[in-house]
């Protein structure tokens, strides 16, 4: 037999026993549909997996990778267009990374893109303007940025609370969407609490202040956090960062309500020329896991801090406790008596159309000791009123964050009967 009559017959001996094995993987596909209805063979989910093209957009450049994000950013200034923003940070972590380096905080830029946006202080110069729905029905409030509502209803949402009545106080649940304000949700924000009269208030965060000193917590505590009942990424207790206090007006005097509030989590220096305010720079709120965090103040069965600030304990506070720095106080500022209107006005610039008792605004009480200038003492941070029925507005500005306005402004709806 001649060596070319050889190779043709190993040639068709390996063609045969190709299309048998062919035949044979194309019967165990069959087989494995009929039997189990899956449209893909277990050999084969390894290679339908989306990893390709997140490791091909990830293989760019890195320079090219940050020119192209930058311009990305500097093209989107609104909602909804600024959106893409997000998408671009959802490709791949190397694309995440970039993106979270190249936007700014609200406080530089004057706005919101990422949900820890919402826990980072306003921009300094023109306000952020947004406006509060109320629910009745649902005692529930919304809060959306933008001017005023529109008649196409598509706004763009930025936190939720939930009016929770209890026998002795109320609580306003804060979270991240409308239809979910369980404190075991990853959306949970924080919550305001309220004394039995209405008159005073504590704002809890899920995440501890940016200045709060860590510690390891004990090995009990350990054991209950990262027992594994517990789900991962989920908010395991509320970290005071400040409090409001509404004067009683026993006599029922005529005026407007008169309010002070205590940021514990922002230095009052901050409203210096040149100062600034701790920033939390975490991932996006609904990411944020529990387990990089731990507080002094946190009790051992893990509901509440242990201690609650309140602005005349806070005074009286040594400074080894209180910290370095004195908190930021915010007050109403004084409204002007109008002889022709016969009512306590403020100068709202337009952005409140409607008389009530619960319009206020709100500007730093600074020592006179830190030098501040009349120009910064009388800039209003936030300023909260109302433009028609269940609707209402809110300007906010650096040092507040989002949050902390909106729990500012949760407050005003709450019952108060001692203080009207």
């Amino acid at each position: 037999m001649s060596f070319r009559s050889i190779v043709r017959e190993l040639r068709e001996m390996k063609d045969g026993i190709g299309s048998m094995s062919k035949r044979v993987s194309e019967g165990k596909h069959w087989r494995s549909r009929t039997r189990s209805q899956i449209a893909i063979v277990p050999d084969e989910a390894p290679s339908s997996t989306p990893s390709i093209p997140q490791s091909r957009w990830a293989n760019l450049p890195p320079e090219l990778l940050l020119d192209i994000l930058r311009r990305v950013e500097d093209s989107e200034t609104s909602w909804p267009a600024r959106a893409v923003v997000i998408f671009c940070a959802s490709v791949c972590r190397s694309w995440r990374d970039i993106i979270i380096e190249i936007v700014k905080t609200p406080e530089q830029c004057g706005r919101i893109t990422f949900p820890i946006s919402l826990k980072q202080s306003g921009p300094r110069e023109s306000p952020i303007q947004c406006f509060i729905r109320r629910d009745r029905a649902t005692s529930t409030y919304y809060l959306y940025l933008g001017l005023v509502p529109s008649e196409s209803e598509r706004h763009k949402l930025l936190l939720a609370a939930k009016k929770i009545r209890r026998t002795t106080n109320t609580d306003f649940a804060i979270s991240l969407v409308a239809d979910d304000f369980s404190r075991t949700s990853t959306k949970y924000v924080g919550k305001l609490r309220s004394n039995f009269l209405g008159t005073k208030f504590t704002i809890y965060d899920s995440l501890p202040p940016c200045n709060a000193p860590v510690v390891q917590p004990s090995n009990q505590s350990s054991r209950r956090f990262h027992s594994k009942h517990q789900p991962p990424r989920v908010p395991s207790c509320n970290y005071s960062v400040g409090s409001i206090s509404y004067e009683l007006n026993v006599l029922r005097t005529r005026g407007p309500r008169r309010l002070h509030c205590v940021m514990h989590s922002i230095p009052g220096s901050c409203i210096k020329e040149g100062a600034s305010t701790p920033t939390p720079t975490q991932k996006p709120l609904s990411h944020a896991s529990n387990e990089q965090y731990s507080s002094p103040l946190l009790s051992i069965k893990g509901k509440e801090p242990a201690t609650e600030f309140s602005s005349t304990s806070l005074a009286k506070m040594p400074s080894s406790v209180q910290g370095e720095e004195e908190p930021l106080i915010l007050k109403n500022k004084a409204p002007r008596w109008h002889e022709q209107l016969q009512c306590w006005c403020l100068n709202f610039k337009g952005r409140v159309t409607v008389a009530s008792v619960k319009n206020f605004q709100l500007v730093a009480a600074v020592n006179p000791s830190h030098n501040i200038s009349d120009a910064e003492q009388e800039r209003v941070i936030l300023q909260f009123g109302k433009i028609g029925k269940d609707i209402f507005t809110m300007d906010y500005r650096y040092p507040l964050s989002a949050f902390q306005a909106f729990s500012i402004c949760l407050s005003s709806f709450d019952t108060k009967p001692a203080c009207e």
